[in-house]
Parts: C-alpha cells; structure tokens; sequence
C-alpha cells in the first residue's frame, strides 16, 4: 500500500502508473480516495490517474493537529515531488476542489489544469452554517449516530445507493468526532477575489441537485476564472462523480483531451 512522508503527514495515495496525462484528484469531506474509484475505472486506460487521501481522512496518518487547506495544497505539492510529477491536471470534489484552487494560486508551475466537481472558491452558505456547527456538535459529543450519519448523507450524496455503506465508514472512522476536518472546512478563507490569478484551463462540473453548494456558486466560480468551462450534471448531487458518474467521466475525458491537444502535459 503506497505512502508517502510529507509535510509530518504520512500520505495514503494510489497511482494508476502509465505515461498518460497525470491527473491528480483530491476527495471531499469525510469521505476519501476511493470515492473517485469510477474515475480510476474509466479513465485509467488513456491517462494516469493519482488519487489520495488528505489529513484526517482514509488511510492518511495526520499529525493531529490543526490545519487548513493552503496545508493540505502543500501535502499536495510534496506528493507531486515524491511522483516526481513536474505538472498535473489537479482537480477534486468540493473541499478537494478548494485544495486544488490554493494549489494553483501557491504553485502555479505544478498546476496544468484544474478539474472542480461540486465546489466553489467561497465560504459556506450563511443560513447553512448554524445547522452545520450544531450536527458538528453533536457528532462530537454523542457520536455518529445512525441518524445523524444519514443526515450527513443526504448533503454530501444526495439519493446516492451506497450511502449506507459510507455511513458505517464515518461512524467507525469518525467515532470520537470531527473536530479537526470539520474546523478546517469551516475556518477556511475566502479566494474568491483571486481568481483571476488562475490562468490555466479549468473544468468546473457541478449537479443540478447539489443541496450543498448550489448552481450559483458554480456560475460564479467559472466565471471568476479566466480560462473555464461550466458542464452541469443532470441529476447530479454534491457528490455528482458518486451519483452521476457517466456524466461526470464524460466531461473529464473530453476535457483532458483538449488540454492534450493543446499542447498540455
């Protein structure tokens, strides 16, 4: 099982191998690499597809201590040294896209392409906020309820199948709370004002059935970069890759062949 030494962090990750294109994608909250395996399915056999764990999740041993996101874009970095990967497409979905956008704007010489699945460069949803601390609160001081798992559930994966089986997942990994993924996901700053910085092509994905973070953010988030394209997902949750993954590897794979033709790694 492969791992790498960076930043103090032991770093959980998987690599397709190959001489393709590299793709690197980084997962969302409380979930992890594996989130992306029909990604790594469909993909694998044209491009190089990198997956990987970030603190405080999967297989990842974390330090414990706080961290933020421009962190994780470190961890991220460090991991492309330990590939020996120069540039890579670097994409993830929702906090895994906030990952790749500080990546992009610390070390826009890693960064050929950006791929964002259900994310946004902004802060969470003022009216969202209050229920958000309370089940963070809750979680930590009762555990990972059968409920409250489902509760969790229904924003990140929609009507998602399989969700009962990332329920059993959080409720194991998770048992003593969230405290410290949760408050890097809440603490984190606002980039939207930067955007303009990122010059490089980005494909912005994002379903129409997203409770999280809505259609809005989206619009905003591709028309702040300079360089993007919005594909939206019919049918897709929050987790669109997981619900809508045909749709999702479609987009991806016309994407990377543009950049591919472009000229790109």
């Amino acid at each position: 099982m492969p791992f790498a030494d960076i930043n103090g962090q032991r770093i959980h990750f998987e690599d397709t191998g190959g001489g393709g294109v590299p793709l690197v994608l980084a997962h969302g909250f409380l979930m992890d690499s594996t989130m992306f395996d029909p990604q790594v399915a469909a993909l694998r056999d044209e491009w190089r597809v990198i997956t990987w764990d970030q603190r405080g999740h999967g297989q990842t041993v974390s330090d414990g201590q706080r961290f933020s996101f421009w962190d994780s874009a470190a961890d991220l970095a460090g991991l492309l040294d330990h590939l020996d990967i120069r540039q890579a497409v670097v994409g993830g979905m929702s906090q895994g896209g906030f990952i790749a956008l500080r990546l992009a704007l610390k070390r826009r010489d890693r960064v050929e392409a950006l791929v964002l699945i259900d994310s946004q460069a902004g802060l969470e949803l003022p009216e969202k906020v209050g229920d958000y601390e309370t089940m963070a609160q809750v979680w930590s001081s009762d555990g990972p309820s059968e409920a409250l798992g489902q509760m969790v559930a229904a924003v990140i994966l929609g009507r998602y199948k399989k969700s009962d089986a990332w329920v059993a997942t959080w409720q194991q990994r998770y048992a003593t709370g969230v405290e410290a993924v949760y408050r890097c996901l809440m603490d984190r700053d606002d980039v939207t004002s930067r955007l303009r910085e990122i010059a490089v092509p980005v494909l912005v994905i994002h379903g129409d059935d997203d409770i999280a973070i809505p259609m809005e953010r989206a619009e905003t988030l591709a028309a702040g970069l300079p360089a993007a394209q919005l594909v939206v997902i019919k049918g897709g949750s929050h987790a669109s890759n997981l619900t809508q993954p045909d749709q999702v590897n479609e987009a991806i794979r016309k994407f990377l062949r543009e950049v591919k033709g472009a000229g790109g790694v």
